[in-house]
């Protein structure tokens, strides 16, 4: 009885996992601009692979092989984010805007700006809030 309820559960988390990470592709292919693709990959490939790991756990039981899957989990729940966190910063010193960041500016392409506003909003997030 207990086998079946853990290949259940495992199996449940297999599927959702990989239901998850579908739908980081389709989001990839469907969002309008870079930094909406961005989230739609960072959340749900990281929750994707968090569930097709914990499905994985529960199939290898308590072996050294779950405590090595243990540890791909926490390398993929830290870096996953900070990657991500690190190619939108990159792309917003490059220049890069996001989809409506310049709404006023009818004729121009809104999709680019400047360096120096892309620096510019890099330096004021970087700045201490004032208390």
């Amino acid at each position: 009885m207990t086998t079946l309820l853990i290949d259940f559960l495992s199996w449940t988390c297999l599927l959702a996992g990989g239901l998850f990470c579908a739908i980081g592709a389709l989001g990839l292919l469907r969002m309008p601009d870079f930094y909406t693709r961005m989230h739609a990959a960072s959340v749900t490939d990281t929750v994707g692979a968090g569930l097709i790991l914990l499905g994985l756990i529960l199939q290898a039981g308590l072996t050294l092989v779950a405590v090595k899957l243990a540890m791909i989990g926490l390398l993929l729940f830290f870096s996953g984010p900070v990657a991500g966190h690190a190619l939108v910063k990159a792309a917003m010193g490059r220049g890069l805007a996001p989809l409506l960041a310049n709404p006023d500016s009818a004729g121009a392409d809104s999709r680019t700006f400047s360096t120096e506003q892309g620096q510019a909003l890099l330096d004021e997030e970087e700045a201490p809030s004032k208390p």
